[in-house]
Parts: structure tokens; sequence; C-alpha cells
């Protein structure tokens, strides 16, 4: 699995406006809906919200990283927006996200594959040089180059 198969430059914002946290999913899901990848953005919301619910996804490092498994997914995708001004996430570190990776999978797929696409993520994300490439990039090609080194077995 890579997320080469999930990500598109459609997929991307690199000025997400939200400060806050529902708004920034709500942001990220109307990109989901722009691509035709969710057949109900209120209904694909909810279940990111319940999820977030749970515990935060704000992992720390300035980096969130919502997800759900829900019936409003018609195919896996992963959404990535950067923040200029940052969004308060209520984080694990108590400090605002400026990158938020939105995880979205159909709830009829047998296996974890959003789990599976957060622990690829996870695994790169604590290299503060990773982190430090996609802060400084420049162009959504430059995000999509990086996002694309993302793959199992790295």
């Amino acid at each position: 699995m890579d997320i080469r198969n999930l990500i598109s430059e459609d997929l991307i914002t690199l000025d997400l406006k939200a400060r806050d946290k529902q708004t920034a999913i709500r942001e990220l899901a109307g990109l989901l809906e722009k691509c035709g990848l969710i057949t109900n953005e209120d209904e694909f919301l909810q279940d990111v919200l319940k999820r977030e619910a749970m515990t935060t996804t704000g992992i720390g490092y300035g980096i969130a990283i919502p997800h759900a498994k829900s019936k409003a997914v018609k195919k896996s995708a992963v959404v990535f927006g950067r923040s200029k001004l940052g969004v308060e996430w209520e984080s694990l570190d108590g400090q605002p996200v400026d990158m938020v990776f939105l995880i979205a999978t159909p709830a009829a797929q047998k296996e974890n594959e959003h789990l599976k696409v957060l622990s690829l993520l996870s695994r790169k994300l604590v290299y503060e040089e990773f982190r430090q490439r996609l802060r400084d990039s420049k162009t959504i090609q430059e995000i999509l180059e990086i996002l694309n080194t993302v793959v199992e077995g790295d």
C-alpha cells in the first residue's frame, strides 16, 4: 500500500482557511465532495467528528490526522491541508496544528485501510525533516512528491 493511490493534486490545499477543528474538517471534506469521492458531506463530517470525540487526532508536532470509515465515502482517499495561521485542535501537546491529513474510507471496506494509512503517515511524520519539507514546500506538486514517498515497507 502507498498513498499515491489515495491522494491527488485536487485533494491538497496549501491555504487552509479554518481556525478550528470542525471547520477545518468541513473544508477538507469539501475537497472530497468536489472530487466526487463522498456522497454526503454532512454524513461524512458527522462520522469524522464522532471519531474525534473519542480522542483527539491532534498528535502533536503541529499535525492532526482525523479519519473515519463512513457510508458516505465512495472510494478511500487522503486529503492534505496546510494552514498559515494554525488551527485550534485540542492536540496532545496543546498546540495548534498547521498540517491536517484527513483520511476517508468506505464503511463497507473489510480491512482497516484507514489504520494502515494512519500508520504509514505516522511513521514518516515522526521525522522533523519530513515535516519540515511539507511545511517548506511552495507548490501542491512538491507536496504530492513528498507524500508519494510514503509507502509500505519504508
